[in-house]
């Protein structure tokens, strides 16, 4: 018997099941694939207060965005960190005077203490508009955070595991029955072999699937459903050199950013907003979208391109609350959650939300269900790092700046990207080994099998592309051959 059952292994069912596990309930969690392999891992990828809903008077969101911001940024400081936004001045779409009023309400609105406040750059005293066309000759700069979206999902789940929660991934929530109070729920895992468990109390975390979850467990009302919007990206060679962001308001009053991607190998532009009524399952970007996104980089970069540029895409469709509002970009993406009692069972379904406010969703579900659950255990989350944010001061560059010595045998680019991805956990990733030899195989690109075997094992990897686009980005860089190699070494437990 489980005190709570989470369906869904996004960043919202995620942040649920550590919150949950750390308070001592006996949680077990269910992803129908790999974590973060929807929503959570097609984000735009910022820690942000959303600078664009104060135009639509949505204070409350980006005040508690805001305020979570600075919490995040303390808790993982190696997958999250400070960058720098550069917002070219465009008359034609809106007042500056309107910009900069939006910008010292996001500097003051959720009580900023570590990251730097806006100023105003011009052409001739900044080198950050030197990747612009020419007729842009004023900017603003403002502060958000960058994270790498799909290891904040796993290592909340791994923090889960550690603190007694059962991670299931590749296993699908068929069926939900009630009796007595008590929730039986079937699980059907991709072998089709399937499993009824109890559970004294369900959340529904499914994301784009959350009303499919909310009918099986005959919760589902014609008042409260999700709206899907679609969201692309584009990934191109590097646009402009620095660690700052672009932040570009197009004519039709979308927003698009430009983001320093890889350690600035490449650029990343993003993102689209257009309804989606097909398969969550099978969204992928369309060449309108390429087009659309190519079209806005160039109306503000001095170096133009067009759809042979794009080294890669990715599409996911964000889950979002349906407040009837007839513009997709304006629809809230604050969460909804709607509690009811299923035969004396209660069950939470999590509808909207964004990356920035997970924990904070996840400790206002805990406090739903407290009541029911009959258990008193306070908020802890807050002051308490993710697996491998332990570092001192939450200063990331003098963090690895003292490893160089340590790891100094490492490739500088290799030491630099497992220090970013597991923090102080990389040493029990590379255990007691003294070079690369002891790393095992090499299958390119700088993965080697100890790496391969640690996202095995403590991280629910499976599959080559469970390693390659979501815990590492190392698809980008490997060639054709070696993912094959890696593929198939995970398929037969053999190395390649």
């Amino acid at each position: 018997m489980y005190d709570l059952l989470v369906i869904g292994g996004g960043i919202n069912g995620s942040g649920i099941a550590r919150d949950a596990a750390g308070r001592g309930l006996k949680v077990l969690l269910c992803e129908k694939d790999d974590l973060a392999s929807h929503t959570s891992s097609a984000s735009t990828k910022l820690i942000h207060g959303g600078l664009r809903y104060l135009e639509y008077y949505d204070f409350a969101l980006v005040r508690k965005a805001l305020i979570e911001r600075e919490v995040l940024l303390a808790s993982a400081p190696h997958i999250i960190w400070p960058m720098r936004f550069v917002l070219p001045q465009n008359p034609k779409v809106r007042s500056p005077l309107l910009v900069r009023l939006g910008l010292f309400l996001y500097d003051h609105l959720g009580g900023r203490k570590v990251l730097p406040a806006t100023k105003i750059l011009k052409r001739r005293n900044s080198d950050r508009l030197d990747p612009l066309a020419s007729n842009f000759t004023k900017a603003f700069e403002y502060s958000d955070c960058w994270v790498d979206d799909a290891r904040l999902v796993v290592l909340n789940a791994v923090d889960a595991s550690e603190r007694g929660a059962t991670i299931m991934t590749r296993t699908e929530c068929s069926g939900l029955t009630t009796h007595n109070g008590i929730w039986t729920a079937s699980l059907t895992a991709d072998d089709c072999t399937t499993t009824n468990v109890q559970a004294r109390a369900i959340v529904n975390a499914a994301g784009p699937w959350v009303d499919n979850i909310a009918g099986l467990a005959k919760q589902i009302s014609n008042n409260e459903h999700v709206r899907l919007v679609k969201g692309s990206h584009i990934i191109t060679k590097s646009l402009f050199p620095g660690e700052q962001a672009y932040f570009f308001q197009n004519e039709d009053g979308r927003i698009i950013f430009a983001i320093p991607y890889e350690e600035g190998r490449f650029t990343l532009i993003g993102t689209t907003d257009e309804i989606f009524n097909a398969d969550p399952q099978n969204v992928k970007i369309s060449n309108e979208e390429i087009q659309y996104l190519c079209e806005s980089a160039n109306a503000y970069f001095d170096q133009k391109i067009n759809g042979d540029d794009v080294i890669a895409t990715y599409s996911g469709v964000r889950p979002l609350y349906d407040d009837k509002a007839s513009d997709d970009s304006a629809v809230t993406r604050d969460y909804v959650l709607s509690t009811k009692s299923i035969g004396g069972a209660p069950i939470v379904s999590v509808y909207g939300g964004k990356i920035t406010t997970y924990r904070k969703l996840a400790e206002d579900v805990l406090d739903e269900l407290m009541d029911t659950l009959h258990e008193d255990v306070g908020t802890w989350t807050k002051d308490n790092p993710l697996p491998g944010g332990d570092i001192l001061d939450a200063d990331f560059e003098s963090y690895a700046k003292a490893q160089s010595d340590t790891l100094g045998w490492l490739d500088p680019e290799v030491r630099r990207r497992l220090l970013r991805a597991y923090g102080t956990r990389a040493h029990e990733l590379l255990g007691d080994s003294k070079s690369t030899t002891d790393l095992g195989h090499h299958y390119g690109s700088g993965l080697y099998q100890a790496e391969v075997d640690y996202l095995v094992d403590r991280e629910f990897a499976r599959t080559a592309e469970d390693i390659l686009r979501r815990r590492t980005k190392l698809y980008l860089h490997m060639s054709a051959e070696n993912q094959a190699r890696l593929k198939e070494s995970l398929e037969t437990g053999t190395v390649a």
